[in-house]
C-alpha cells in the first residue's frame, strides 16, 4: 500500500485499479453527489474511463498525486478521498483541497481531520503557498469543514453548470488559506496552547 500520510485516524494512500468498486459505490450514493451531479448515478465505464485516470494522475511538480483514497486506520474501511491538487501541473503554488466521503463517515471529523494534514504536509513539505476549495453556497456541511479547517471565505460566484441542480441557482463560494496565514495560525495556537501542546495537536487545530 503506497501511503501518502497518516493522522490518528485516517490513511490517505494511492489509488489503484482495485478501487474500482469503491468508488463506484460511492459516487451512487445520491446523497454523496447531492452537490455534484445532483445526485445523479455513475456507470461503471465512467469510474473506469474518467474518474480513475483522474485520481492516479502523478503532477511532476509535487513529485507525487493530487488524489488520495482515504482509508479508516482501525478497519480498513475505505472512507472515500481527498484532494490536494495543483492547478498548474507546472507549480505546486496553489493546490485545490477536497473531499468525497461516504455517509458513514459524515459527522465524525474525517473530512477535517484529512483535510488539516494535507494542509500541514502541503505548507511543510511540498513547496505549497496557497490553499483553494470551492463548494455550491447552500453546501455548509463542507463549508464548516473549510473553515474548520483554517479556509476564509474570499468571493461567491457563479458557475457555469452543464445541466442545473438544487441549490444551484444561489452560485458558488470559494475559500482560502496562504501560508503566511497559516503560520499566524501556529504562533497563535502556540501562543495559547503552550509550545508542547500546539505541536501535539498541530494537525488538530488547523495549523
Amino acid at each position: 500500500m503506497d501511503t501518502f500520510l497518516e493522522t490518528d485516524r485516517l490513511i490517505l494512500r494511492a489509488f489503484t485499479t482495485a478501487d474500482t468498486d469503491h468508488l463506484l459505490a460511492l459516487d451512487n450514493d445520491p446523497e454523496v453527489v447531492r452537490f455534484i451531479n445532483g445526485g445523479r448515478p455513475t456507470s461503471r465505464d465512467v469510474i473506469q474511463e474518467r474518474s480513475l485516470p483522474r485520481l492516479v494522475h502523478d503532477y511532476p511538480c509535487l513529485g507525487t498525486r493530487g488524489y488520495w483514497a482515504a482509508q479508516e486506520k482501525s478497519t480498513g474501511a475505505f472512507l472515500g478521498w481527498f484532494e490536494f491538487r495543483p492547478l498548474d501541473e507546472h507549480s505546486p503554488a496553489v493546490v485545490e483541497l477536497g473531499y468525497r466521503l461516504h455517509q458513514a463517515a459524515w459527522g465524525r471529523g474525517y473530512a477535517t481531520e484529512g483535510s488539516r494534514a494535507l494542509i500541514h504536509k502541503g505548507f511543510t513539505e511540498l513547496g505549497i503557498e496557497r490553499v483553494t476549495a470551492s463548494t455550491m453556497a447552500v453546501n455548509i456541511r463542507s463549508r464548516r469543514v473549510m473553515e474548520k479547517s483554517g479556509l476564509s471565505l474570499v468571493r461567491s460566484f457563479t458557475g457555469d453548470w452543464p445541466q442545473a441542480i438544487d441549490g444551484s441557482e444561489q452560485g458558488e463560494v470559494e475559500y482560502a488559506l496562504t501560508r503566511d496565514a497559516w503560520q499566524r495560525l501556529r504562533q497563535a495556537a502556540t501562543a495559547q496552547l503552550g509550545a508542547g501542546a500546539a505541536g501535539a495537536l498541530e494537525w488538530r487545530v488547523a495549523l
